[in-house]
């Protein structure tokens, strides 16, 4: 058997590709990012994330990475100067803390020290907002352990605990955008992200002349949405260059006659058939080169916005520019109602650390090597927990996550995205360090984020329409009372960790959304069906969907 020399055949098609350059077709739309099919009905894969750049946008990694260093050598910085430090250059805010801190401790009847105790936690809020109006200045390492961790006094922490806290990495080395309270502020200090406004400082921030920040967002927005589009293409047009290729070597291989190696011997049934997968893969590159040939020159047109965007807004992401100190201040406020939201109104809103409140073990501290282990272990049930859908482009976006030094026992979603930037932007969840579970604390907060993601993206139609939608519906036929989403969210903490294991907790229609719109892995699919007629019965139903059009 004999082969023909194909030295030639992976330029075959160069002039076809050549070509097609030049041609052109309409630009996609960025206006609406959220103008898809209805993509939620399909449950992502994995392996439709692509590797991006910076942000967290795309697939920087498929799932976070597993951290085994958690706690590092303690560090000594608890020392007898540490309260003292705390409460110098704080004016009479830190006096009256002083005097609550000081009644509180040595109080021996109830009454009055639930009294002080309730005195203490708005004037401990004073301090920590007088601490955070010096956000942008060399913060000593006690004042920033106490926004840190809420660490105020160190004697009412056991040693195990002070050796607990001192063994924290300081440094964000993950490169996750997870952020203690004081990383959180210095961020907003200095314009890398925007203050998270609630109702009675939206109007005060409008009038700061803001529209160029808002600008900015939109333009963000319309950039990444851009490049995300270009990546596609171009790892779309290397797989279809990569079949072609591969259809032309099988055309050039021949078997030659017997007895006479020159002569080849015709196409057989084969390659003929190549020769229609060849047409077709160059009618689908001639179409994919028409959108990427028309993406690069929008693209050039958006970055050019994109700059005058960023001089508009005057590069508020220079270090160098002055820390906007009232900035810290009003998201001081924002963050202690994130606060008031995890820890719920009969919960703990004491905001010092204590060892009668605090376990002091690390597995139930959201540290940020915690936090990070704990969401892997998540995103594996809930493979789709992070993925945004717009313009039929599915990225990878981690939110903004915020560490809150609270007893609270719920994570929460502040908002989904940013308003000015729905397409890559990663909003900001906040989630309590010192809850009493922490894998239900965040498993909660994704929750909320999973609800407010689906209801935005089905705008009007959320009580009709994909995940919120099918819900809705049943929590209205139920005619059941409360509030529709924390509903969800309890049912998706039970989903997480009760109905992953094979343990039914979840009412039968409640299951069949889940199972269809927040779908676990197919391996862990593949072993529920043998768990139970349930999961059994919703498995044949993936089956009975992939063979038709409705799935």
């Amino acid at each position: 058997m004999a082969m023909s020399n194909s030295s030639d055949m992976d330029n075959l098609f160069t002039g076809a590709l050549d070509e097609m350059q030049g041609q052109s077709s309409g630009v996609p739309d960025f206006s609406d990012l959220f103008g898809d099919s209805d993509s939620s009905a399909d449950p992502f894969s994995p392996d439709d994330i692509f590797d991006s750049n910076d942000k967290g946008v795309g697939k920087v990694h498929p799932t976070f990475r597993k951290i085994t260093d958690i706690l590092e050598e303690p560090k000594p910085i608890i020392t007898e100067a540490y309260y003292p430090t705390i409460m110098t250059g704080e004016g009479e805010v830190s006096q009256k803390v002083h005097k609550l801190l000081g009644s509180f401790l040595k109080a021996t009847d109830p009454k009055d020290k639930a009294e002080f105790r309730n005195r203490l936690i708005p004037a401990t809020q004073d301090l920590l907002k007088s601490i955070a109006s010096k956000t942008g200045s060399a913060m000593p390492l006690p004042k920033k352990y106490m926004m840190r961790f809420g660490l105020l006094l160190p004697t009412i922490v056991s040693p195990e605990q002070r050796k607990l806290i001192s063994q924290i990495p300081e440094k964000n080395t993950t490169g996750e955008p997870i952020f203690y309270q004081d990383e959180w502020l210095r961020e907003v200090a200095y314009g890398r992200v925007n203050n998270s406004a609630t109702d009675e400082t939206k109007s005060a921030l409008a009038n700061q002349g803001t529209k160029a920040l808002a600008n900015l967002e939109r333009m963000k927005g319309k950039f990444d949405a851009h490049s995300r589009l270009i990546e596609n293409l171009i790892l779309e047009m290397r797989t279809q260059e990569n079949v072609l290729m591969d259809s032309a070597r099988r055309v050039a291989y021949h078997d030659s006659m017997l007895g006479f190696d020159n002569f080849i011997l015709p196409y057989n049934d084969s390659q003929k058939g190549s020769f229609g997968e060849i047409n077709s893969i160059l009618r689908t590159l001639t179409n994919i080169n028409r959108q990427l040939t028309m993406a690069y020159s929008e693209f050039e047109t958006i970055r050019d916005q994109l700059r005058v965007a960023e001089e508009a807004a005057g590069n508020v992401d220079v270090e160098d520019k002055p820390a906007d100190t009232k900035a810290a201040v009003e998201e001081m406020n924002t963050l202690a109602q994130m606060a008031k939201l995890s820890v719920g109104r009969q919960g703990n809103h004491f905001p010092i650390l204590h060892k009668q409140y605090w376990h002091g073990a690390i597995r139930d501290t959201g540290t940020r090597e915690q936090i990070i282990n704990t969401m892997a272990e998540v995103e594996a049930l809930d493979q789709g927990v992070f993925l945004r859908t717009f313009k039929q482009q599915t990225n990878r976006i981690v939110p903004n996550i915020i560490l809150i030094p609270c007893y609270g026992e719920s994570g929460i979603c502040w908002e989904p995205f940013e308003k000015f930037n729905r397409a890559t932007s990663r909003g900001r969840i906040a989630i309590p360090m010192y809850p009493r579970d922490l894998k239900l604390a965040i498993i909660s907060a994704l929750g909320d984020l999973r609800w407010q993601v689906a209801k935005e993206k089905a705008g009007h139609y959320w009580m009709e329409e994909g995940l919120t939608g099918w819900y809705y519906q049943w929590f209205a036929g139920r005619k059941m009372k409360g509030d529709v989403k924390e509903q969800f969210i309890q049912d998706y903490l039970l989903w997480v960790s009760k109905e992953s294991e094979g343990t039914q907790k979840l009412e039968r229609d409640v299951r069949d959304i889940f199972w269809r719109y927040i779908p676990f892995p197919q391996d862990l699919k593949d072993s529920l069906k043998n768990r139970g007629f349930v999961y059994a019965e919703l498995y044949k139903k993936d089956i009975n969907r992939s063979m038709s059009d409705g799935y």
